[in-house]
Parts: C-alpha cells; sequence; structure tokens
C-alpha cells in the first residue's frame, strides 16, 4: 500500500526477557480510582460510574528518557499508575474473562497539566488539553504475565528527587483490574495492543524542570526519568 505521506512509526514499549517489543494502539486511563486520591482532588466517592479517558499512543516516553516539560501550563503534576497492557480484546467482556486477555504489566505516569484540567472543570469542558498533550504517558518495560503478576498487597511507589510523593497497594483500587476491563469493553471493542492506566493513589503533586522520578511496582517494574 502507498501513502501520501511517509508512515508514522508505530509506537512500542520493551518487553522485559525478550528482544521483541510492544506495539501500542490506544491508550486508555481510568480516573478517581483510588478513594484517597479521590477526595484530596475534592471529588466524591463514587462507584456507580467509572471516569475514562484517553492519551495518544504517541505520548509513551520510555524508561530512562527525559521528559520535556509541557508548554501551556505552569502547574505539571506525577501521577503514577499501574499499566495493563493487552494481547487480545473484545466487546462486552465479563470481568471473569478479563484475565485471559492480559498479556503483562508496567508502571507509568499519567502526566497531567493541572492547571489546565482545572479551568476545563470549571467549564464544563473535556480533558483532552490536560491529559493527552506530547511526552503525557512515560511507562516502563512490560513484564509478562509468565514472568509475575501483582496481586492485591503489591505496593505502587513513586519517588521524585529520592522523596517519597505516592504509596499504595494495589488492593485499594476501586474498580479492579477485570472490571475495568470489563467496563471499557462496554464503551470501546479493545484490541491487542492496547494499554490501561489503572488509576493513582493520593499524593499527587508538582513536577518541574530538573526533577528525576523512580516509580516502582514493587519487583515486577520500575521507571527511572528526568523532566528537562
Amino acid at each position: 500500500m502507498n501513502f501520501v505521506i511517509p508512515l508514522p512509526a508505530t509506537p512500542s514499549l520493551p518487553v522485559t526477557g525478550d528482544e521483541r517489543r510492544f506495539p501500542v494502539r490506544r491508550i486508555f486511563c481510568i480516573g478517581r480510582n483510588y478513594a484517597d486520591h479521590a477526595r484530596e482532588m475534592g471529588a466524591s466517592v463514587d462507584r456507580g460510574k467509572p471516569v475514562f479517558f484517553t492519551k495518544p499512543a504517541d505520548a509513551l516516553v520510555g524508561d530512562g528518557n527525559d521528559v520535556p516539560y509541557p508548554p501551556a501550563t505552569s502547574n505539571l503534576h506525577h501521577e503514577v499508575e499501574m499499566v495493563v497492557a493487552l494481547a487480545g480484546g473484545g466487546r462486552n467482556i465479563a470481568p471473569d474473562a478479563a484475565d485471559e486477555l492480559i498479556f503483562g504489566h508496567a508502571v507509568g505516569l499519567d502526566l497531567t497539566r493541572r492547571d489546565l484540567q482545572a479551568d476545563a472543570k470549571q467549564r464544563g469542558m473535556p480533558w483532552d488539553t490536560a491529559k493527552g498533550m506530547d511526552h503525557g504517558a512515560p511507562v516502563s518495560a512490560i513484564l509478562p504475565v509468565g514472568a509475575g503478576r501483582p496481586d492485591a498487597d503489591t505496593p505502587l511507589s513513586l519517588r521524585v528527587n529520592d522523596e517519597l510523593r505516592q504509596q499504595s497497594p494495589l488492593g485499594a483500587m476501586l474498580w479492579s483490574v477485570p472490571e475495568i476491563i470489563a467496563e471499557l469493553s462496554r464503551l470501546f471493542e479493545l484490541k491487542p495492543g492496547d494499554l490501561i492506566f489503572t488509576g493513582t493513589p493520593a499524593g499527587v503533586a508538582a513536577l518541574e524542570p530538573g526533577d528525576r522520578f523512580h516509580a516502582e511496582l514493587a519487583g515486577l517494574a520500575t521507571l527511572d526519568g528526568h523532566v528537562r
């Protein structure tokens, strides 16, 4: 097939223990999935209906790379999250079938232009400019499920300049991973190559140029980076 412009590169992530890479199709995210974070943001804790948003796949930044401080903001926030990579998909997936679709797990940062998000919320507008900016999705290498799986006691944490900013066991999530996959599949047809950011615990705060961060899904994945 011929194209009128050069075909854009396929965003991808390394796979732990494998020379092959994981191609990324879409990035889905869930908001307010930890009660303590919802409260710190002044939102109600409600399992009635999950809040979803997306990021472009080319917003990915790999482990060890610089993250340029984005334009049009003076309040860039970090949100550490477990990331789930899908090897299968479908529509209207049952929660008890969701686990079979998972290729592996990673740790990532949902970077947010908080001032733009606050303005959008106040005006009842979408969050796209706050969440979907370039370089807004640093993610570690993906650990395949055959090499290890997280459980409810697995700690998720973030340090900035060696200071602990965020930490929580995964069991504090309001919506479990199978529930997230099931709910997303009612809205979208999920496919192999999709990534799902599963929410952040309390402790979100500003990142400044020069900051170094270390995110960890204990025993499974680590992510290091530098804001410039």
